[in-house]
């Protein structure tokens, strides 16, 4: 066996060097282990939101509500929206549907006119219409309207946002209140992007008929982030990318 030579004071230096880098590498999170972006929707609920600390708590994109039927304006709409943008949030506006208080056009320009706008800028989310069981009668839990006029009401409303922005609005709903409601209709999976509302499971499960994929998944109504918890199915990327409508 070869004497081991004593390394010279230039080499110990250098694997010192290596060493220190090593535990640095280590210790960093590398980048290739970040999750989906995580997000959050919020209303006149949360109110004055702290954005900043939204932000340090990992946010990446948000959902804040404009509007309700032809009538109803969030009151912290603008405050709560730009706030959001003011820290680099990636935030859309979402209009919640009452579709026996008004047709799908209307509510859609009430939507529009009050902060449902888009614009390609990478900072900005599609539309979204939240569509779910009827808050204010639980006997009238699909509106009083067939399956058919339902998804009729979806159509002209998703007609009406693309025709003023030129976008597809994003659904949320269940999967149970678009089998109930709909029939289970196959008819806006193909350009429609589906935000799935599903808590307690370790994945969303059985996705709305037509659908093979979530864009946005709503799994907590409580966490480290104000109003619900939300991710982004991709990379932050993506998420830039599907902001731009690209």
């Amino acid at each position: 066996m070869a004497r081991v030579q004593p390394p010279s004071r230039r080499r110990r230096a250098l694997v010192a060097a290596a060493l220190s880098a090593c535990v640095i590498a280590l210790v960093a999170p590398p980048a290739a282990a970040a999750g989906p972006p995580k997000g959050h929707d919020v209303s006149s609920h949360q109110k004055h939101v702290d954005w900043p600390r939204a932000k340090a708590e990992g946010a990446g994109f948000v959902y804040v509500k404009a509007t309700e039927s032809t009538t109803y304006r969030n009151p912290y709409f603008r405050r709560q929206y730009d706030g959001a943008r003011s820290v680099g949030l990636i935030r859309g506006a979402y209009h919640f549907a009452l579709p026996d208080r008004g047709s799908g056009t209307a509510q859609a320009a009430h939507f529009v006119r009050n902060g449902g706008d888009w614009s390609p800028d990478g900072r900005t989310l599609p539309p979204a219409l939240d569509i779910e069981y009827n808050p204010y009668d639980g006997e009238r839990k699909c509106y009083g309207l067939s399956k058919a006029a339902m998804v009729a009401w979806i159509r002209a409303f998703s007609d009406e946002v693309r025709r003023l922005t030129g976008r597809r609005p994003v659904i949320y709903t269940t999967t149970h209140w678009w089998s109930t409601c709909t029939g289970g209709s196959r008819a806006f999976a193909a350009d429609h992007p589906l935000w799935i509302a599903r808590y307690g499971a370790p994945d969303v499960g059985p996705l709305p008929a037509g659908w093979s994929s979530w864009t946005f998944w709503q799994y907590d109504n409580g966490g480290s982030l104000p109003g619900d918890q939300n991710l982004f199915n991709g990379s932050a990327d993506r998420l830039e990318r599907f902001a731009r409508g690209s």
